[in-house]
């Protein structure tokens, strides 16, 4: 019977390099997975991770780049103000 983990899964075959095939060896033995499907899973997600914060950080560049000064000024202001409060009755 598979398993939930196997069940969302979909079997591929691809022929890499030498190279590559050392990389994903290093890898497993450095994320300590059971497997190098394990860790070609993980090395993508790591690198879908990073394109997404890459595109949030695209997003608050072209934010901050496109608001006026009296704007940016207004929530610089709001910022100082709510700033030291936001946490308060929050227990660390």
């Amino acid at each position: 019977m598979a398993t939930h983990a196997t069940l969302h899964k979909i079997k591929r075959s691809f022929t890499i390099t030498p190279e590559s095939a050392a990389f994903l060896r290093a890898a497993r033995a450095e994320r300590n997975a059971g497997s190098d499907s394990e860790t070609l899973d993980l090395l993508l997600r790591e690198l879908m991770e990073k394109r997404k914060l890459a595109e949030i950080d695209a997003a608050y560049t072209a934010y901050y780049d496109a608001a006026s000064d009296e704007q940016l000024a207004e929530e610089t202001e709001w910022a100082q103000k709510v700033g030291p409060n936001v946490f308060a009755g929050i227990e660390p």
